[in-house]
């Protein structure tokens, strides 16, 4: 970690530039982003009083048209403890933002929910920016299913919970469970509903229903959302291979293999299909039209990380997909219990094609045994004759 350099008679924006010189050193700057930042602080440092703080409304007011680089400007601002945050903010952008995009009747109920997250009261505590992202993202599908028949939150009923929960299992289960119960909590509480639809629902009892391959609304609605090349390539590789969001953003070019059609996941060399190929040269062509000088080895890359060299971060995944509705989770598991389904069950062959545990390819293993003994038994919908998620698969253009 930087220390703070002490200033040596060089005045304000010497220390600044040279505590940037160091940061960006160790971010992999280049010497373009290095030329800007250090013009950056020429401007908004000289002439500033001892004691005195940039705010980032005048930051963004002196640098915005001018090209240069507002956050790596701000990042040793604040870190030399020469900022002052005056601005709104950004989770309450954010909440504003996406519950704006919700149905009428619903988006004020989800805004106090999200605000009241975020906030806390005299017994709750406040909740991080990832958990109100988890959260909205596992509500906003079941919301939007909802506004096609209730006008808002108070009319929905304990069927209507009961249907959205339907079929899920897992951690998808798990996840909307507790979001529908943090969000119907909140809504009694503040008396936005008369009663509370989600009482009796917990999260460790399953749900009513067999557990089911993905729906067709699940699988059109991941097709949906996954439109940004980043997207569809991590998409794309739970659909595929199998593998774990941690992985994904682990994945670096290294481990890309063109000319012999591999690719190493998690320190597993698997073939490389038509799929992921096609989702790969998507994005690293997008990747280099937007950071073309970038030192950055991991595959995914985003304007926090193309100037360092570590792996995006969760939230990146989140906010591609995740806040929309889709489970990466979910995707991949979907994969191996079609895998199970079309290669007659062996969990042998589960655990060495996706690296998995052996406990964990036999679950797999029992269940596609049992959709297979419904098939047999007369099952019209014949589970072992389909795909296990019908996304685009290796093998299909």
């Amino acid at each position: 970690m930087l220390k703070r350099p002490e200033p040596l008679g060089e005045g304000l924006v010497g220390v600044a530039r040279k505590y940037a010189v160091g940061l960006g050193e160790e971010r992999g700057w280049t010497v373009y982003v290095h030329r800007d930042v250090h013009q950056a602080l020429g401007r908004l440092l000289t002439g500033l009083s001892d004691g005195d703080r940039v705010s980032h409304v005048e930051l963004r007011r002196r640098l915005s048209g001018t090209g240069l680089p507002m956050r790596h400007t701000a990042e040793v601002l604040a870190a030399l403890d020469l900022l002052h945050e005056d601005r709104a903010p950004a989770a309450r952008d954010w909440i504003e933002r996406r519950t704006g995009e919700l149905p009428d009747g619903f988006a004020s109920d989800v805004r106090g929910w999200l605000l009241w997250l975020l906030d806390g009261d005299a017994r709750t505590r406040p909740r991080s920016l990832g958990t109100l992202h988890s959260y909205f993202g596992a509500v906003r599908p079941v919301v939007e299913r909802w506004a096609e028949h209730r006008s808002q939150l108070r009319e929905i009923t304990r069927e209507d919970v009961t249907d959205a929960v339907m079929g899920l299992r897992g951690s998808q289960y798990t996840s909307v469970v507790t979001a529908l119960r943090s969000l119907f909590l909140y809504s009694k509480k503040y008396k936005r509903v008369f009663t509370n639809p989600m009482r009796g629902i917990r999260v460790g009892r399953r749900p009513p229903g067999p557990v089911m391959p993905m729906s067709e609304d699940e699988i059109a609605h991941v097709q949906a959302t996954a439109r940004t090349p980043a997207a569809r390539l991590a998409v794309a590789l739970a659909a595929a291979h199998a593998v774990r969001g941690e992985a994904i953003r682990a994945l670096q070019l290294d481990d890309l293999d063109f000319r012999q059609n591999r690719i190493t996941l998690d320190g597993n060399i698997q073939p490389m299909g038509c799929l992921t190929r096609a989702a790969l040269r998507a994005w690293l062509s997008e990747r280099h039209t937007r950071w073309p000088r970038t030192l950055n080895r991991h595959v995914l890359v985003s304007r926090q990380t193309a100037l360092g060299t570590g792996p995006v971060s969760a939230h990146f995944l989140r906010h591609q997909l995740t806040m929309y509705g889709v489970s990466l989770d979910r995707v991949r598991a979907d994969r191996v219990l079609g895998e199970a389904l079309a290669t007659g069950a062996d969990p042998m062959h589960l655990a060495a094609i996706f690296d998995i545990s052996e406990t964990t390819a036999v679950r797999y293993a029992t269940l596609a045994r049992q959709f297979l003994g419904d098939a047999a038994l007369g099952n019209e919908q014949q589970p072992a004759q389909r795909h296990p998620s019908r996304l685009p698969h290796e093998g299909q253009s």
